[in-house]
């Protein structure tokens, strides 16, 4: 049956082929995340598993010649994904606490990266460009499931403000680690002495895309007035987001920090928040697709067998070694950074836990440090984040939430949710009923309106779809035909 399934899809016309396999990618993502939902796992895990699935190393439903065709997916996951996170690079919010915050993010993104090189090179006498480049990978984390469990939980306060900033740059610097190491990969694969401009320069080069980020950003402004229709806001921004992911795949750099930067300078010159929700309402099959697609590639067979081009060692020891590492490093490197920076014990204490997920940026740049190094090493590369992605994103948001608990973040317990009063204006004490009843009115008052950040995103985009609408009916009325 699958065979002739299989028989059926190569033997279609290729523009055929291509939506029939789009289909079965969004189709089976969907119906998989119905699983996930009744384990309580995060879509990603879903997608994931449904690549996995449907590639050529289990049922094989996807043709190779699509696969290798929809190449170009990573990049523009990667811009949607960057440009959302720019959201959050708000100056104001930034000086506030923005010294402490990047000590914390250097200290937990450089020891994880630190720990997994040792490991993998020293320990596991892996070849030196595959370590460095997994190192690099290891220091970034993914926001969507902590985010996420904030939401749910309502958790606020200093610990939950100083997670949110150290998530956003966490990032960022682990795309500058990303940079130097692929560099430095690719000149040790070539053979040819490593020489500091191999560092130097992919810096300058992210310097140069930060920069060139900042202007796109200044030109969506000029280009987004407020005469603009919603509909050709949308088209204008993905225009713009499409036209420099494409400059930055000319020039081989990854999109990544420019699109951050340019959704960064965009906000704060318009605190325009509604794009950003529209963009978000409008990517989620975009980005169903490229984590289905970037686990098609993925071989349970070579998880475990050794690969002999980066070392000796089998991937699945490898895979799990890099899981359980990554996650004491991430919370050794939080807990020291949360020390330097003067933070109180609740919060350097459990910061750590908050930083385990990682899924979307780090698949994005192993896609790409994958179709860099080639061959074998790239193969391994992306099974290994993939297989540890599953693993991460199974424990990180409980972990997540248990450090949100830990903190004082939020609470379960009534009497931790509101204070009240024990004795009324007369000093006559309170019946347990009194107590109840103004511990509830006051939680009434405080529950913000019932809008998930989904519907939120929803609502954006249905409204513009609805103000075009009205806009080209009173522009252009329908005629009416006489009898």
């Amino acid at each position: 049956m699958l065979s002739a399934i299989h028989n059926f899809l190569n033997g279609m016309s290729p523009t055929a082929s291509v939506i029939i396999s789009i289909a079965f990618m969004l189709f089976f993502g969907f119906a998989m995340t119905r699983l996930t939902k009744l384990l309580r796992l995060p879509n990603v895990t879903a997608y994931i598993i449904t690549g996995i699935l449907l590639g050529p190393y289990c049922l094989s439903l996807v043709p190779a010649s699509v696969i290798e065709g929809m190449d170009f997916l990573s990049d523009i996951a990667l811009s949607l994904i960057a440009f959302s996170t720019g959201e959050f690079f708000r100056l104001s919010v930034l000086k506030k606490n923005g010294i402490r915050v990047l000590v914390i993010t250097l200290f937990e993104a450089c020891v994880a990266s630190i720990a997994i090189f040792v490991l993998a090179f020293f320990i596991l006498k892996l070849q030196f460009a595959f370590s460095i480049v997994l190192a690099a990978l290891a220091a970034a984390t993914a926001s969507a499931s902590t985010m996420m469990t904030i939401k749910q939980t309502g958790a606020r306060g200093d610990f939950v403000n100083t997670l949110l900033q150290v998530v956003a740059i966490d990032n960022l610097v682990a795309l500058l680690a990303y940079s130097v190491a692929i560099s430095l990969a690719v000149a040790y694969n070539s053979g040819e002495p490593i020489l500091a401009e191999d560092i130097l320069l992919p810096l300058l080069a992210n310097l140069a895309v930060l920069i060139l980020g900042g202007v796109f950003g200044f030109f969506m402004k000029a280009l987004l007035t407020k005469k603009r229709s919603t509909d050709n806001r949308l088209i204008v921004s993905l225009a713009l987001l499409f036209a420099f992911c494409g400059i930055c795949t000319i020039l081989d750099i990854s999109p990544l920090l420019g699109c951050m930067s340019m959704g960064t300078v965009y906000i704060n010159l318009t605190n325009d928040e509604k794009l950003f929700k529209q963009l978000n309402y409008f990517s989620p099959p975009l980005l169903l697709l490229f984590f289905v697609r970037s686990s098609l590639n993925f071989r349970l067979d070579a998880l475990f067998s050794a690969v002999g081009s980066i070392g000796n060692a089998p991937l699945i020891v490898v895979g799990l070694l890099y899981f359980a590492v990554r996650i004491a490093a991430k919370y050794a490197g939080a807990f020291f950074g949360c020390l330097c920076a003067g933070k109180p014990a609740k919060v350097r204490n459990y910061m750590g836990l908050a930083l385990i997920p990682q899924a979307g940026v780090a698949i994005g740049l192993a896609a790409m440090g994958a179709r860099t190094l080639g061959g074998e090493m790239g193969i391994a590369l992306e099974t290994i984040i993939l297989a540890s992605s599953i693993l991460y994103e199974l424990v990180g948001p409980a972990c997540a939430k248990l450090s949100l608990y830990l903190s004082g973040s939020y609470s379960d317990t009534l009497e931790d949710l509101v204070t009240v009063e024990n004795v009324d204006e007369t000093g006559k004490k309170k019946t347990e009923v009194a107590l109840l009843i103004e511990r509830i009115q006051k939680i009434q008052e405080h529950i913000p309106p019932a809008v998930t950040s989904h519907k939120e995103n929803e609502d954006a985009f249905t409204e513009a779809a609805e103000e075009q609408y009205t806009h080209i009916h009173t522009k252009y009325p329908p005629r009416r035909f006489r009898k």
